[in-house]
């Protein structure tokens, strides 16, 4: 099944555009693949990133929209990934990264493509626990920027994930979330007040 992959705001997709045709700001990112690229790179697949702050009991406090990110392909997979902002002045170029997570995002994409059920790939960072997962939203409706994890939602950690949580297994929220809970929730120690 397809995934209805949200259309990125214009100016997000201009600004990562201008960067990448800057000489400057690609050799200022020092990232190698973009460097030695034999093929033209191109911003693909923009995925919104959002950012849950905190799990409560209750379920899921709302995330926030931290950026956009768009995977920067050359030739036939993934070279690096460029990430926007939302400035005063609208969205704007933040920086180009490479590493573990955009083979991983990529790879959790091509998964997710073969899923029965359509969804909108979303990127959720949980920070307290230095996790980061496709968040693989049911509501084909929404524009990707607000909302929350929905219980029926899908979540797929990518790697590198944290120690007891499989990568690119995808779990429903309802299902992790209060696994996830449990690793943020401070322990008390004994002899501290309650």
């Amino acid at each position: 099944m397809p995934l209805h992959v949200p259309p990125a705001p214009a100016p997000a997709l201009r600004s990562v555009l201008t960067a990448l045709g800057s000489p400057t700001a690609v050799r200022e990112a020092r990232i190698s693949a973009l460097h030695c690229a034999q093929d033209p790179a191109t911003p693909e697949l923009p995925l919104p990133v959002h950012v849950l702050d905190r799990i409560t009991a209750e379920g899921v406090s709302e995330t926030r929209l931290a950026g956009w990110r768009f995977l920067i392909r050359s030739g036939d997979h993934a070279v690096a990934a460029a990430e926007t902002r939302l400035t005063p002045d609208g969205w704007a170029f933040s920086h180009f990264f490479e590493g573990p997570y955009v083979a991983s995002t990529e790879r959790a994409l091509r998964q997710a493509e073969t899923l029965t059920q359509p969804f909108q790939p979303r990127l959720l960072s949980m920070p307290s626990l230095y996790m980061l997962t496709l968040w693989l939203h049911g509501d084909l409706s929404e524009d990707g920027a607000a909302g929350h994890p929905a219980a029926t939602d899908l979540l797929v950690p990518l790697a590198p994930a944290p120690p007891g949580i499989p990568a690119h297994v995808p779990h429903r929220v309802a299902d992790l979330l209060p696994v996830l809970m449990h690793r943020v929730t401070p322990i008390r120690l004994m002899g501290s007040p309650a």
